[in-house]
């Protein structure tokens, strides 16, 4: 998750929607097969859990965000807004301190939880600790693991002590940073020595968000119902059912049928089937994301940097994009997309080159064997490539990738994985978590805010990081620091040329291009206006 990033950044920051759904609130039409105040929406993997804290992918934080709220959200231009919190802390307000270590939250009074307590100073407290208790199955505690201590002056007072400087801190706790968590009742759960198998996971009966738990039949649906108390005003809506549709043609045929009214984070592979089709419109989300692919450093035959640039110079991401994406996405360089202020054009990313690769491979002392397969002290160059099973364009991604790779004599077996496999914590099994691959198509969202410490910086490393592709480099760490202790903009742009550059020449990821997501919906669906980390963000506003 992304992919799914601190202040500097988040006025500059747009979200490229084009062909917008009407944004009034309003009902929707009368078409018949319209089922008024219903929404019904196809996602392709099913959440592990719906317990904030354990959320490790774009889909668990979706579903989870009806639910809960973060302290700061974001607006469809990316600008920081206040939830929970009653205002955003910067150093103009004094919620910043001068010596950038202390970070002030004050908290809305007109929030409750479902069971009528209030939301206090305490539930944000607790929250942190869940997130840093080792024996919970987190994700990634970037940013939070940066935090001293908190104190609780009062019910509506969180005072944040930072250890060190940490320039993305308001964006990324509990905010719309890569990993967006929520606050969770500290009164429901302070009770566990840890949450990782817990009742509340698969039936949270106690929420603050817009929607409320309704029920869950696992591989088939999840159903919401309005809270009429949150704080925001009543929901515009009367349910929501989310559809649990692995096959992503299967959901298209659903859209097209009326049988459903969106389709959550549709693949660009779907969009030559979308347009045109009556009664439905697009809803563009241009993101801090990016496809890619994810090499494992730490893998026999990846460590060598220089087998890592044969695979890229043996890919053809231009024409990969053409293939895959229809021409609706841009060419990526490396991970910071052309739109933000830390985005370098001087770096370039390694250029298309069958022979160049060859040639590296051979620097490498891979030799071709009888079958054509490279070989090094009798071992072939093979190659575990994976990625999830519900996803088209990865899947034809990889089959792409995977023939290119052979005319270098790379060999590579697909293996394919639910999501909720894929992306587990590695406590659960997870594919990435454990390190059991070598290669991964992926895609990734980021915050509001250029940080991608967490995916390239050491102490990231799995488990409890995103650091997937386990890089871990002195230059690339001081790079880093430079960008996250500064909170001036210049200065964490100079830092941020320097780490695209590092990518550039090491390669732990291949970046294929820069996303915007596409979300195919119905026309009588009004109010979607997602900001550049969640679609749902004011999901209270939404009608149908």
């Amino acid at each position: 998750m992304k992919r799914i990033l601190a202040i500097a950044a988040a006025g500059l920051l747009l979200a490229g929607c084009s062909k917008v759904a009407n944004q009034s609130g309003q009902a929707g039409g009368d078409h018949p097969w319209t089922q008024p105040g219903i929404l019904r929406i196809a996602i392709q993997n099913e959440p592990k859990n719906l317990n904030p804290v354990l959320s490790s992918n774009t889909t668990d934080v979706f579903v989870d965000r009806f639910m809960f709220e973060p302290l700061l959200s974001a607006n469809e231009k990316g600008e920081p807004i206040p939830m929970l919190a009653s205002q955003v802390p910067t150093m103009e307000n004094g919620g910043i301190g001068k010596d950038g270590l202390t970070i002030t939250y004050h908290l809305r009074k007109d929030v409750k939880w479902t069971d009528g307590q209030p939301v206090t100073s305490k539930d944000v407290k607790f929250s942190w600790q869940a997130l840093m208790n080792p024996n919970n199955n987190v994700v990634s505690r970037n940013g939070y693991d940066a935090i001293a201590s908190i104190d609780t002056p009062d019910d509506y007072t969180v005072v944040v002590h930072l250890k060190r400087k940490f320039s993305p801190f308001v964006n990324t706790f509990f905010a719309d940073s890569d990993q967006p968590y929520s606050i969770v009742p500290e009164h429901v759960l302070a009770k566990y020595p840890n949450v990782n198998q817990i009742p509340f996971n698969s039936e949270p009966t106690v929420t603050d968000g817009p929607f409320r738990f309704g029920e869950w039949v696992h591989n088939d649906h999840i159903t919401l119902v309005p809270n009429d108390g949150f704080f925001m005003g009543k929901p515009g809506l009367k349910q929501i059912d989310l559809k649990i549709i692995p096959d992503e043609n299967t959901s298209v045929n659903l859209l097209k049928t009326h049988a459903i009214d969106w389709i959550y984070q549709a693949s660009i592979r779907t969009y030559p089937d979308l347009q045109g089709s009556k009664d439905l419109t697009t809803v563009w989300m241009r993101v801090n994301g990016y496809y890619a692919i994810q090499l494992n450093t730490s893998s026999p035959f990846l460590r060598d940097v220089r087998v890592r640039q044969a695979i890229a110079a043996a890919i053809n991401k231009e024409d990969l994009v053409k293939t895959t994406a229809f021409g609706q996405e841009t060419v990526a360089t490396e991970d910071v997309p052309d739109f933000m202020w830390a985005f370098d054009p001087k770096v370039r990313s390694i250029p298309f080159d069958p022979a160049k690769a060859k040639q590296l491979l051979e620097q490498a002392g891979f030799k071709p064997g009888p079958d054509g397969t490279m070989r090094k002290n009798g071992q072939p160059l093979s190659l575990l490539f994976v990625t999830v099973n519900s996803d088209v364009t990865f899947k034809q991604l990889a089959v792409e990738i995977q023939a290119e790779l052979r005319t270098i004599g790379v060999k590579t077996e697909i293996k394919l994985f639910p999501g909720a496999q894929l992306y587990a914590p590695a406590g659960e099994g997870g594919i990435l978590q454990q390190g059991k691959f070598d290669m991964v198509v992926d895609g990734w969202y980021a915050g509001i805010d250029p940080d991608d410490s967490s995916q390239f910086m050491c102490q990231n490393v799995p488990p409890g990081g995103y650091n997937y592709t386990r890089y871990c480099s002195p230059e690339m760490q001081a790079a880093q620091q430079d960008a996250l202790s500064h909170y001036d903009q210049a200065t964490r742009k100079l830092a941020y040329a320097k780490t695209q550059a590092l990518l550039a020449r090491d390669v732990p990821e291949i970046f294929i291009c820069w996303l915007r997501q596409q979300h195919p919906i119905s026309v009588d669906f009004k109010g979607l206006t997602p900001n550049p980390v969640v679609e749902n963000w004011n999901a209270w506003q939404w009608s149908i």
